[in-house]
């Protein structure tokens, strides 16, 4: 039983501005984690902030990978 098209096409719609907003949360989280190390570099201090851009970057391939997926387990 498919779904109607209309509600596929609103549900599309919804996943896609999701899907770019995780995109641009991901950008800026690099960006912001970036400039954190740069000001920590220059202040002397120790790179601690290397398990926030694993985590940043973690979180932007789990993003990535999740509209594909979804669409392999549900089609």
């Amino acid at each position: 039983m498919n779904a109607p098209q209309e509600l596929t096409t609103k549900v599309n719609n919804v996943l896609g501005i999701v899907a770019w907003a995780g995109t641009a949360a991901g950008v800026a989280g690099v960006l912001i984690t970036g400039a954190m190390m740069a000001i920590s570099m220059r202040r002397g201090e120790g790179s601690e902030h290397m398990g926030r851009l694993g985590m940043v970057l973690g979180g932007c391939v789990l993003v990535a990978t999740a509209g594909p997926l979804v669409a392999f387990v549900f089609n």
